[in-house]
Formats: structure tokens, C-alpha cells, sequence
């Protein structure tokens, strides 16, 4: 059978692997089945030991975003081991403090706002600039980003802004990285997931089961679904993108006026439809 994505032997760095329930877990396990090489990237010497089962004997790195110097080290580090050229980086890492719950969005507190921008967006930016070097031509970068930049989800706070400048970077750096060294940078806009960062979330589980209503096919996405879009994107066959989102959202985006929903909430009294 053609290998119609020629992944094979491709080396693909991984940054943001948390558990086993992650886009970049499911994103590696995939692209690990389509014959190439993946190299890890963690956040800790914590998380690593904390993943010792699933990444045993997988070539896996520390790299903590949040300092500086450390995507220029984690590059080096990779090189050195030999797992040089670069073929392709995903970049699925996001963090915001929500520690003392949902505020106003005015009153966001700067150190947050800048904590988390400087770990869910400019890491992106350090990383593309460190392995600059080392990538390989036609190189893919791919980041995940949210379905809608448009929506004000109450329990989303500030990382609205943040996952757009995110993809307005992405869009810079596809520039940037254009017509040489010729790499391309693309976002996943996805929808709601079911992943242990998501939980995280004050009042996530009442937001992800309303976006299942709006869904065309009312049921929400899994996140191999996502990952299977990561791995497109990375591969050769999608060489027409370049400074784009895909969206991956099973249609909620464009279902905002979906009849059931539309009669809950004119008149939620009435209770769901006869059978």
C-alpha cells in the first residue's frame, strides 16, 4: 500500500506531552504508526518520571518554556543526540493560572496575563527560532489553537487573547520563514475536548456537553481526530497550507441556531421532544 503521507523516517519533535489523554500523546502515537521518528519534549524532570511507562525508550527531553534559553537548549540537546535534520515540531503547550477562579476580564492580573502569553504563544516563536537551523526544507510546524476566535466563553478568561495572538504569531512566522528556509506554520483550531488540561477548567464539563448539542453530528470530538489533523498538517500532503487554521470542530461553529437549542432556550419548560 503507498505510503500516502511519506511519513516514513521523518523525525518529528513533540513539545507538550502530558498524559496519555493529550493531542501531542495521541499526535505522537500516530505519527509513530506512520513510520516516523518522534523525539519528546516534556515540561519537567517531574512529568517525565511521571511518564516512564508510556514514553520508555522514547527519545525524551526536558524543556521548560517558561525560562529563558530553554528552546535554544532543547534544540542543542536534540541535535547533539542525533535526531537532527527537523522534519516537523508540534507545538501543543498552554497554561493559565486560574488558581484563584474566574475574574472580570479587566481585572486579569499582568503577571498572569504575561505568564501565560509567554508559555501558550511566544513559546512558539523561541522554539521556531531555535531550531531554525536544523529544520529540514519543506519543514511543517503546528500548533493547537481554539475553533473560534470570535466566541467570549465566560469560563475561558483571558486565554482568548492569548490563543489569538498565538495564531496571529503563527501567521508571522510563516512569513517570516518564507520563501527561505521555506517552513510552514499552521494551527489547529480545535473544539472542545475531553483531556485532563480541559477538567482543569472551572465549568468546563456544562461547556462541553452544550457545544455536543451544536455539533452537526451531536457528538463532541475526540481528540484522535485532532491529533489525525496534527499529523495531516505535518505531512507533505498538505503543502497548499501555509499561515492557516484548520478548524476541527464537527461543525459547532456553523450550528449556532440549531433548532433544539434554540427551543431549550426560548422554552426550556417544555423538556426534550417526543421520541
Amino acid at each position: 500500500m503507498p505510503d500516502f503521507l511519506n511519513l516514513t523516517g521523518k523525525t518529528i519533535v513533540v513539545v507538550g506531552v502530558a498524559n496519555r489523554k493529550s493531542v501531542a500523546w495521541l499526535t505522537a502515537k500516530t505519527l509513530e504508526e506512520q513510520g516516523a521518528k518522534v523525539v519528546y519534549s516534556v515540561r519537567s524532570a517531574a512529568r517525565k518520571a511521571s511518564l516512564t511507562k508510556l514514553l520508555a525508550d522514547k527519545p525524551t527531553f526536558i524543556c521548560d518554556v517558561e525560562e529563558e534559553g530553554a528552546s535554544q537548549r532543547l534544540a542543542a540537546e536534540i541535535i547533539a543526540a542525533g535526531h537532527g535534520p527537523i522534519h516537523g515540531l508540534v507545538h501543543s503547550i498552554a497554561f493559565a493560572n486560574y488558581s484563584e477562579g474566574f475574574k472580570p476580564f479587566e481585572e486579569t492580573k499582568r503577571a498572569d496575563f504575561l505568564q501565560a502569553t509567554a508559555i501558550s504563544a511566544f513559546s512558539l516563536v523561541e522554539l521556531a527560532n531555535a531550531f531554525k537551523p536544523h529544520f529540514a526544507p519543506g519543514a511543517s510546524v503546528v500548533t493547537i489553537g481554539i475553533s473560534s476566535l470570535t466566541v467570549t466563553p465566560d469560563n475561558y478568561g483571558y486565554m482568548g487573547p492569548i490563543k489569538a495572538a498565538l495564531e496571529s504569531a503563527t501567521r508571522f512566522l510563516a512569513k517570516s520563514f518564507n520563501p527561505t528556509p521555506g517552513v510552514r506554520f499552521n494551527v489547529i483550531g480545535s473544539g472542545p475536548l475531553k483531556t485532563s488540561a480541559s477538567a482543569g477548567i472551572p465549568g468546563y464539563l456544562e461547556s462541553y456537553l452544550y457545544a455536543e448539542k451544536l455539533t452537526f453530528r451531536k457528538q463532541n470530538l475526540a481528540t484522535q481526530e485532532v491529533a489525525n489533523s496534527v499529523v495531516y498538517l505535518l505531512s507533505e500532503r498538505s503543502s497548499g497550507h501555509n499561515g492557516a487554521t484548520l478548524v476541527v470542530d464537527a461543525g459547532l461553529g456553523s450550528n449556532f441556531f440549531d433548532a433544539e437549542i434554540v427551543r431549550l432556550a426560548m422554552r426550556p419548560e417544555i423538556g426534550p421532544p417526543p421520541k
